[in-house]
């Protein structure tokens, strides 16, 4: 079907025509507004004190959030929005990673705002369209569809009802729709967003971003994953975004200095061509290089996070990825990646499911989905990985959190919690692959244990205790969430900067904020308070820049300059830092330094914290983490690392273990290990510049220049 086709024979419910512009220095100065419950479709523009104060990406997004809902505004009230935006570098082609997009809504799961970081072409096509972001308001009474067409300067909503569901065939139908249909390669101009039947039916929904891959003739999905966000865009009853612009590549963003740009690119694709291999092998693995790396060091979260490491991890180590990873093929996200992380593994078949049969592409396993849907259900099987994989995608669930709900149920089941008869005949034991395979085709069908499976374990927790069928208090302990979001997969028993690095966070527990765990736990970088602080500082304040100025955190650390072992803080790699200043200021015609990328990223930082409070949330105990998290909660736990145990209770904390029972040893270390973690809130905010309750200090905000009249008057009362 051409779109010409698809015009004739579907409803235009709405339209709007707008002049397209060139992008002005990464800026449109312009974001679009579209309300699917009402039809109204309108510009705003972008002053200067959004650019000064939010910068663009995840600041944009939470500026136009707050503007637009209320402190009590619900997750599936029309008023709920999804932001997506970019930032002012997002789009460029000259340095690697640079067509990242941040999503924000209101959680499903969480009541506060998530934030989703994703790759694929939306991205920058809603750019090159002529927006610097997009905001989705409204529910609509029948499914739709949403365009944004460069080349005809129209927003346009059709109806869609007749249109598939899930990502991978509504994604190769809409490319195909939407391209020239004298032109094959005019579907790489396409970029769809979608969820999929999961998301209907679960509190996890994500949003899948597309890319076409030339060389595969493939249409390819990468994920906005983390907090249900595709969950609020069916409950929007929307089909599908989709963008379509003319070109790409060149100097569409209009940027200030483009040999500046391009002569970073060149020094960083030569590390990747000769470093990586030695290095992290992304070109070949991608991110799944980590999984052996992971368990080596105790930090593969195995049986719900109880273990870091298993005997047979050896069956999902990262040359067992490459295997079923196509090789030598551009893998690349964005255009002019040179990292090419997103690998995939081709002519894959499936053996259950609505798809059963069929021969897909699956893209990935990244690392996160070897251990989520591998290790934390006691499952080594790189096939069920694969294929689970594969339908989270298409079905729009998020991997991290599916894989750490299905930690925490065959805990349950296993601990009697829950039993057949209670999950309607599933067998949910570790390492019980085929119910688990089943419970996540439930979820898409919206049957049996799979819609209770779906609601996340904050939810599962509240529903086993009102049915009585558990210890409340081993549930929260061993329930793997922090503010409603589950945890990403990596285990922080033994790093409190860690532990903070996820708890602290101001979406939920996601390793994007600080991914502290080698510094802390292995090279023992950062040993006191203070200098877990700091670096709980720094790095989730670096880490946010990336999102705001439309970059992949990737190529920042996971490639290394040779000599950067030598520099004087190796952990930033500081050469890298530079040329991230050097191209926003190539970009945009500004001269920000390094210390004011903190600061923009710190000011961003401190308004999301606010927009939590404002919402009811943000402060202290929305920080405390499951035990889980902190330490062992069973005696099994603790005997399987006894030794380790033992030996900080003697020199750690001055207990003797010597004849001492296990639940004696348990509940010294607990203590222990719990009031060092109220030590480093306490740490933590300081350095911050937050009261003890984690409250942004009115003199903080004045002294980043976030002094803002309704920030201030969400905090005043606070102080």
């Amino acid at each position: 079907m051409t779109f010409k086709e698809f015009q004739n024979t579907h409803k235009l419910l709405a339209q709007y025509k707008y002049s397209w512009a060139p992008i002005e220095k990464g800026y449109n100065n312009r974001t679009i507004y579209v309300n699917v419950g009402d039809l109204t479709i309108k510009e705003k523009p972008v002053n200067q004190q959004m650019k000064d104060k939010f910068v663009g990406g995840k600041g944009f997004d939470l500026r136009l959030l707050w503007d637009s809902t209320k402190p009590d505004t619900k997750w599936n009230d029309p008023e709920n929005e999804i932001v997506i935006s970019g930032g002012p570098c997002c789009g460029i082609t000259q340095y690697s990673g640079a067509g990242k997009a941040i999503c924000c809504a209101i959680s499903p799961q969480t009541d506060i705002v998530v934030d989703s970081n994703v790759g694929g072409f939306f991205g920058p096509f809603l750019k090159f369209c002529g927006f610097d972001a997009l905001e989705i308001q409204g529910k609509s009474d029948q499914e739709v569809m949403v365009v944004f067409e460069e080349e005809r300067e129209v927003v346009e909503i059709y109806e869609a009802g007749d249109l598939p569901t899930d990502s991978h065939i509504l994604a190769e139908i809409l490319h195909e729709i939407m391209a020239k249909p004298e032109n094959e390669k005019d579907k790489y101009n396409v970029s769809v967003v979608s969820a999929g039947t999961a998301a209907d039916h679960s509190l996890i929904g994500m949003l899948n971003f597309t890319f076409y891959d030339i060389k595969r003739k493939k249409v390819r999905l990468k994920q906005a994953g983390r907090g249900g966000i595709g969950t609020v865009l069916r409950d929007k009853k929307i089909k599908a975004m989709v963008a379509h612009v003319k070109t790409i590549g060149g100097n569409r963003n209009n940027v200030v200095n483009m040999e500046a740009i391009q002569e970073r690119g060149r020094t960083f694709n030569k590390e990747m061509r000769e470093l990586d291999d030695k290095q992290c092998e992304m070109r070949s693995k991608g991110t799944a290089h980590l999984t052996h790396i992971m368990n080596d060091y105790d930090l593969l979260p195995v049986h719900n996070f109880k273990f870091g490491s298993h005997p047979n991890a050896h069956l999902i180590k990262g040359d067992v990825w490459k295997s079923f990873f196509t090789q030598n093929v551009p893998d690349g996200c964005w255009v002019g990646c040179n990292m090419a992380c997103a690998k995939g593994v081709d002519n894959y078949e499936l053996r259950s499911g609505p798809y059963k049969g069929e021969k897909v592409i699956v893209d990935g396993p990244e690392y996160e989905t070897t251990s989520s849907l591998g290790s934390v259900a006691g499952i080594f099987n790189p096939d069920f990985t694969i294929e689970a994989n594969f339908y989270c995608d298409t079905y729009g669930i998020c991997t991290i959190s599916w894989g750490t709900i299905l930690g925490f149920v065959m805990e349950c089941y296993e601990n009697g919690i829950i039993n057949e008869e209670r999950t309607g005949g599933l067998k949910l034991n570790f390492g019980n692959a085929d119910a688990a395979m089943e419970l996540l085709h439930q979820v898409s069908r919206g049957e049996g244990f799979g819609l209770i499976a779906g609601q996340g374990v904050r939810k599962m927790k509240g529903i086993f205790a009102k049915n009585g069928w558990g210890d409340p208090g081993f549930m929260q302990d061993i329930g793997m969430e922090n503010k409603g979001l589950e945890y990403s997969q990596y285990v922080s028993k033994e790093s409190l900067a860690q532990q903070g690095g996820y708890a602290m966070t101001n979406k939920g527990p996601q390793h994007d904020e600080a991914w502290l765990i080698f510094m802390d736990m292995v090279n023992n970088q950062i040993p006191t308070f203070e200098k877990k602080a700091e670096a709980l500082h720094y790095f989730p304040m670096f880490r946010t820049w990336f999102g705001l100025a439309g970059f992949c955190k990737l190529p920042w650390n996971d490639v290394e300059p040779e000599n950067n072992a030598q520099s004087a803080e190796p952990a930033k790699v500081p050469e890298h830092v530079d040329n991230y200043v050097t191209i926003f200021n190539a970009v945009t015609g500004l001269t920000i330094d390094k210390t004011e990328l903190v600061r923009m990223s710190e000011r961003v930082y401190n308004f999301q914290r606010i927009l939590s409070i404002r919402r009811g949330y943000g402060l202290r105990m929305h920080d405390a983490q499951p035990y889980r998290a902190c330490g062992p909660v069973t005696k099994e736990e603790y005997e399987s690392r006894a030794d380790r145990y033992d030996k900080q209770l003697l020199e750690k904390v001055g207990f003797d273990p010597a004849g001492k029972s296990t639940e004696e040893k348990m509940a010294v270390l607990r203590k222990h290990r719990e009031e060092q973690y109220e030590k480093l809130l306490d740490a933590v905010y300081e350095r911050r510049g937050w009261t003890k309750n984690g409250v942004p200090k009115i003199e903080h905000l004045k002294n980043i220049g976030m002094d803002l009249p309704e920030l201030l008057e969400v905090v005043t009362p606070l102080q």
